[in-house]
Parts: C-alpha cells; structure tokens; sequence
C-alpha cells in the first residue's frame, strides 16, 4: 500500500467525547507513524462546545472543515446543561443538521464481540457463539427528518410527527446493504412493519424489487418487534440487517447490549463516494463521567479502525490496532465499565497506554509480511 496523506476532521463534542477521541488520535498517529503515512487532525467546535462558543451547535466553519476532510471524527455530544433549550438549537440538532448538509443517509453499526470480553454479555455463552453481524441504518429520512407539530397550549395537548420515505431512499440505502451482504455471508434481513406501517409496504416492495439484481445473497424480512426479539434469541442467525432509521436507532443500541456494553461499538455515517464519512462511538457524551478519566475509549477506537478500513483502505493497519487491543484485554486490562471479577480496572488513559505499549511491541515490519500478532 502506497503510503498515504490524509485530513480527519475531528469533533470532540461534550462530555467524555474530548477524552475518547484523544484516545483514537493517539493510535491514528502511533499508526500513521509505523506504516509511513501522513494523518492530519484539524479540530472543529460541534454540539453543546459549539452552542458555548458560536451559539449554534454546527458552525459555518465546523461544517466547511468537515467538507474539505478526508473523514470525520466525532466523540459525542449533548448534556444536561442544553436540555432547556428550543428542540431545533439543542446540540442534537448539530447532528442531524451536518448528516443533512454532508448527504449522510447510511449508517453503519458491526456488532462483533470481543473474545475476551464474551463474560460480560447478558446472553449465555452458547447463545453468542459466531456472533458477529452488521447493522445497516438509513439516516436522512424517516420520522426524524419528516414534520414534527407540538400544541401544549388548551385542554387537550397534541402533537405530530411525520414518516416519510420515497422510493429512491430505500433503494440507495438497500443496494448499499446487499453489497455489504454479498461480499460477507450473502445473507440480508430487512426489517419493517409492513403489516401496519404505509413507509413500511413501500420500504419492502422497493427492497423485493432490488433483490433480483443479487441473486447471490438469501433476502429475508422481519417484523421489527420479532426482530428485536431475535437480536436477543438468537444473534447469529444475522449477517447484516437493513432497516429504517428509527427502527435501526433502536435495534443497533439494543443489539450492543450483546456485547456488554453500548461504550464497545463504533459506527460510520456516509454518503456518496465522493463525500467525507463521519466515525463515531454509538455511546453518549456521559457527561457525569466527563474529566474522572475513567471512560472506556474502546468506542472511539473501534471508530478509528473503522475509518482506518473503510474511508483509507488500510485493512492491515486497522486489524494491526484491533489485534493489539484484543491482546490488552486477554491480559485482563479493564475500565470500570466492562470489569469483570478479577479483572485489572485501569482509567481510560491507562488503557489507551497499555493498546499503545502493545503495538510498540508488534512490529509493523512483521505486519507488513502478513502477520498481526
């Protein structure tokens, strides 16, 4: 692989966002270093920093960053000291606005377990064997980006939120999902419903209709409510799972209980080919955690090595960090959040510290020849 010199808009955020995503830097360089590339990181205020410092969650200048980027980094956003405000100007609206404004209408979630952390998953250890699927969520659309009306004023309350998708919408995000499939296990489950839903009999038929084009891949349906059901029954039945937003919202948080804990999952947000894709962990900003050092980075991580693979290509360098923080928690390194008996609870800059000490210890000249140990 030609060594490559690439721009990674990074947005910190709120909470414990600054403090995992100093975590994912630090092994983006230790990596950039090892295999010669070139990584520069330009920082951007975004979410409850932004409304602080410009009064918007998403600046002019933040959104022209993430434009001119290679791919986007964010850390997490939203606290309590913005929940007072107008539901268009909280920090959340930053991050439907630059989905909006990048053309980010697929998200993907990999729900794979780590080997050593299998003992803090709430399934019993013969239900999670080969449990390792794909989440794929339509983002621009649905009921979050449809009319919202809320009317508290009178004696009788209402409010109103619209759903709405077109054809198109389906499709993009569906072939996007059967070439995800096809080039896995070429199984894909579409998840509606259809049985009550008018968004859902569309969302169907359109996914039917593109099935003929992958005669490669098996296509099944779900009803949402059974397949929250068998998320939790039976997880490797799944190789990737299509769905809308809110419902893949849902599903995706639920399906990273498989794991232990919501804090190990690392996510991509894309559009066109030609557009920066945005990486962050699924968890939230935590903001009572903020500043304790006690945060998991394994999320911001994930999220890096994601990027490393998906936006660069760079599929060695990506399993060459996985593989060292596979090696740190076979050794019993935890945060508190995913301790278990006898393990060894380090705070979060200690665990970046121990990944970093073991790809020290590994040597890129060997990965390069085809090993990641």
């Amino acid at each position: 692989m030609t060594n490559l010199r690439k721009t990674i808009a990074v947005l910190p955020g709120d909470g414990i966002g600054p403090e995992v995503t100093h975590a994912a830097i630090q092994l983006l360089q230790d990596c950039a270093s090892a295999f010669g590339h070139h990584f520069e990181f330009r920082e951007f205020p975004f979410g409850g920093n932004a409304i602080d410092l410009r009064g918007t969650p998403l600046p002019q200048d933040t959104l022209a960053g993430c434009r001119s980027a290679d791919a986007i980094l964010l850390g997490a956003i939203g606290g309590p000291k913005w929940e007072a405000l107008p539901l268009g100007t909280r920090p959340e609206a930053g991050l439907l606005g630059i989905r909006k404004e990048l053309g980010l209408y697929i998200n993907l979630r990999p729900i794979r377990l780590r080997p050593a952390l299998r003992g803090i998953s709430p399934l019993r250890p013969e239900r999670l064997v080969d449990c390792d699927f794909e989440i794929v969520r339509e983002l621009a659309g649905d009921i979050y980006f449809g009319a919202h009306e809320l009317h508290l004023e009178g004696n009788n309350p209402r409010a109103r939120d619209i759903a709405e998708y077109t054809a198109a919408e389906v499709e993009r995000v569906a072939r996007y999902s059967f070439e995800r499939a096809a080039a896995r296990k070429g199984h894909l489950t579409s998840v509606d419903k259809a049985n009550v839903l008018a968004t859902s009999t569309l969302w169907r038929e359109t996914v039917i209709g593109l099935a003929r084009e992958y005669p490669g891949v098996t296509l099944d349906h779900l009803y949402v409510d059974n397949a929250a059901m068998q998320i939790l029954l039976r997880p490797a039945q799944f190789d990737v799972i299509l769905t809308g937003n809110l419902f893949g919202d849902i599903l995706s948080d639920e399906a990273a209980a498989l794991a232990g804990s919501i804090g190990l999952i690392p996510s991509m947000s894309r559009g066109c080919k030609d557009q920066p894709a945005l990486y962050e962990p699924i968890h939230g900003s935590a903001p009572t955690l903020a500043g304790k050092d006690v945060a998991c980075p394994l999320g911001a991580i994930l999220s890096a090595t994601l990027m490393l693979r998906e936006s660069f290509g760079l599929e060695t360098e990506s399993q060459w960090i996985e593989s060292a923080i596979d090696r740190v928690l076979e050794k019993g390194f935890r945060t508190a959040d995913i301790a278990d008996p006898g393990g060894r609870v380090v705070r979060g800059s200690e665990f970046t510290a121990q990944i970093r000490s073991e790809l020290q210890a590994s040597s890129a000249q060997g990965v390069r020849r085809g090993s990641v140990a």
